[in-house]
């Protein structure tokens, strides 16, 4: 067990500071929901019905979507992009797909190499981009469930207000769905920058997102 944790402590840490957090924004939006039912003269909710409402549903996942997009583009766009200096960037003369070589491919796999690397073809072609394709995907599940449950929530704002609902298609173009979206969008792509750039002149000792601290502010793709 010991051993376990040691290993997949990374992992762990971070799954159960999620849980942790959705935890905490479920009591946390509970609270709110609920004092925004008292104010508009409605009936509080529990805590299992609050957890299926659109509500919490539409916050989760326009979370969760600009998240997973972050991680896509952060992924495709170092495959061409450099930026000198930063350790989040690969040396200024990998960029592209790189060599067979370089990726341990073909001619150059090894005993470690994984099985469906190994197999070759439309397979082994499939797997090289493989953690793209599942990011896309994940991000396109969650920007599908937010523009549902975004869109029934805003429905019940509207027939609150003795007006129209909205159909899926009309709740994509409106203001909300957008406002929501690039919120969260912006405050990604800061993120990743910021981090990106910060790391070129800032350390943190012996963690693989900061240059060893000697290292040149000039030195790239280079990793604690």
């Amino acid at each position: 067990m010991r051993k376990f944790l040691h290993d997949n402590a990374l992992g762990l840490f971070f799954g159960f500071i999620l849980l942790l957090a959705l935890a905490g924004q479920a009591v946390a939006g509970l609270a709110d929901y609920n004092a925004e039912q008292v104010s508009n003269g409605l009936a509080t909710v529990t805590m299992g019905r609050y957890l299926t409402s659109s509500s919490f549903g539409t916050d989760v996942a326009e979370n969760w979507q600009s998240e997973f997009l972050q991680f896509l583009l952060f992924i495709v766009a170092t495959t061409w992009l450099l930026q000198r200096g930063s350790p989040e960037s690969k040396p200024l003369d990998k960029a592209g797909r790189e060599s067979d070589q370089d990726q341990k491919l073909g001619a150059y796999l090894t005993p470690q190499s994984p099985r469906l690397a190994r197999v070759g073809g439309r397979v082994s072609a499939l797997y090289s981009n493989s953690l793209g394709l599942v990011m896309g995907l994940i991000f396109l599940a969650c920007w599908f469930v937010q523009s549902l449950t975004g869109q029934v929530a805003y429905n019940e704002q509207q027939i609150a207000q003795l007006q129209a609902p909205v159909s899926w298609a009309g709740y994509l173009g409106s203001p909300d769905f957008w406002s929501r979206t690039m919120q969260n969008w912006q405050s990604e792509f800061l993120a990743v920058g910021s981090m990106a750039v910060f790391s070129i002149y800032l350390r943190q000792r012996g963690s693989p997102e900061s240059k060893p601290v000697g290292s040149g502010h000039d030195s790239t793709g280079v990793e604690g």
